[in-house]
């Protein structure tokens, strides 16, 4: 009794509930896409389902399709959610908190929600849906979880650089280029990851904003579970992951790097 006591007052038993329920809805799910994508229909080991999908040209240039228009988004995002973050951050006003809000209010709405009323406000427009319209639904679902990080990142700065670049006579563009943004790049990386990775793996948005007519990877992948193609479906799952991994991996590093070089050049 004293035992059980004690370990529900040290500090170590706070992380029992997460632990649990990471191993139930994130390890255990893990580990059953791994074990299906090596298997086949009978529960024996094979790599069948990886040389089909190397052997299966539209998944792959669907794959591809979806990488492309993951980073085309992820680019908008930036050249538009940067100055947003950029003037937020330098507002004058003291309002500038209320306006950070309004830029994420629309993410306590559905995201189904919120892409029917862009197709509704497509087809009030009379604008054809297709590629412009998803790429329009994944930059206006997305490009909040690109301001916060970068606005987070502006907010924080030490404004002594600035001040300093300043007093050495750089200009406006000089300062952002050799102060501003190279210390602004954590919250850029932020961004990034988070546009990119559910990006590349969202399928909702792409069959209402075309009428299905383009097919993204996730959607690939939905279609082969609702057709209890488990094995193959687990499989192309892996190879997103594989693919997330390896992008969180790149933006680790590059995080590592900038912080050896100091932040600045």
């Amino acid at each position: 009794m004293n035992r059980l006591k004690i370990f529900f007052s040290s500090r170590k038993s706070w992380t029992l509930p997460y632990a649990i329920f990471a191993a139930i809805f994130v390890v255990i799910p893990l580990l059953l896409i791994v074990a299906y994508a090596f298997t086949d229909e009978s529960g024996h080991l094979t790599l069948a389902n990886f040389q089909k999908f190397l052997a299966h040209r539209e998944a792959i240039n669907t794959f591809v399709y979806s990488i492309g228009i993951a980073i085309i988004t992820t680019l908008l995002c930036i050249l538009l959610g940067y100055p947003a973050a950029w003037i937020l951050s330098n507002s004058k006003l003291n309002r500038s908190k209320t306006l950070v809000v309004l830029f994420i209010l629309p993410m306590w709405v559905n995201i189904l929600v919120r892409t029917l009323a862009t197709v509704a406000l497509f087809d009030f427009v009379k604008v054809p849906l297709g590629e412009g319209a998803l790429l329009f639904g994944m930059v206006y679902n997305f490009i909040p979880f690109m301001i916060y990080p970068i606005y987070n990142t502006l907010q924080k700065m030490d404004r002594s650089y600035i001040e300093a670049a300043q007093d050495l006579g750089a200009n406006p563009l000089q300062v952002f280029l050799k102060a501003v943004l190279p210390l602004s790049m954590p919250g850029v990386m932020s961004g990034i990851m988070m546009v990119f990775m559910p990006t590349i793996s969202t399928f909702a948005i792409a069959e209402l904003l075309t009428m299905n007519n383009i097919k993204l990877f996730g959607t690939t992948i939905q279609e082969n579970i609702n057709n209890s193609l488990w094995n193959y479906g687990a499989a192309l799952s892996l190879i997103m992951l594989l693919l997330i991994a390896a992008t969180s991996l790149f933006s680790a590093d590059d995080k590592g790097d900038s912080n050896e070089g100091g932040g600045l050049w």
